[in-house]
């Protein structure tokens, strides 16, 4: 059986990674894809784990010739993912999940329309501020930007498949691994 492809979106703060991080615990035919990037690699990151780590003028190189499912520049580095990675992953079985923003989200249903987009939202913009700001890792400057960001990254809820409202974690999580299932199942329709 052919994995399926799916798209995980949402504003900064609003769950991704933790909610990500409990659905593949629970569904082992699932992946989250390894992206292509410009940045360093952290103390404790481990190339080919999450990142593949290039220099700029590979990327470009990539990027040129047709490489990357989708890409985008963030914070002064790029990162894409590649689809022939995704293509491998697919081709073996494996449902490959890209956690992404918007505009990647969209490069993905242009290029992929048989891909299922889910759209990761918070309760509400107070929920969301006060989230971000529990974090403890961003000067005031750097919170209204990520709020601001996310007000308009919510206005593309709408073109996603399905939407996933994280108020409570276990409900957020058990949907998309729903969802997943579902899709896998041939249930879920896009």
């Amino acid at each position: 059986m052919r994995g399926s492809l799916f798209v995980v979106s949402g504003p900064s703060g609003v769950g991704k990674g933790t909610v990500l991080r409990r659905v593949l615990e629970r569904l082992p035919h699932a992946r989250k894809s390894v992206s292509v990037t410009t940045r360093e690699p952290g103390p404790r990151e481990v190339p080919g784990d999450e990142y593949f780590f290039v220099e700029e003028d590979e990327f470009q190189r990539r990027l040129a010739s047709g490489e990357f499912l989708e890409w985008a520049g963030v914070h002064g580095h790029r990162y894409g993912t590649p689809a022939a990675w995704v293509d491998d992953q697919l081709a073996a079985g494996t449902d490959v999940v890209l956690e992404i923003d918007v505009q990647g989200g969209r490069q993905v249903r242009e290029k992929r329309p048989d891909g299922c987009l889910v759209f990761l939202s918070p309760p509400s913009m107070e929920e969301l501020e006060r989230r971000i700001r529990g974090r403890g890792r961003d000067d005031e400057a750097e919170i209204e930007r990520r709020l601001n960001v996310a007000r308009r990254e919510l206005d593309f809820a709408p073109d996603y498949d399905h939407n996933v409202v994280n108020d409570e974690l276990e409900s957020a999580v058990e949907q998309v691994v729903e969802i997943l299932r579902r899709r896998r199942e041939g249930e879920a329709g896009k």
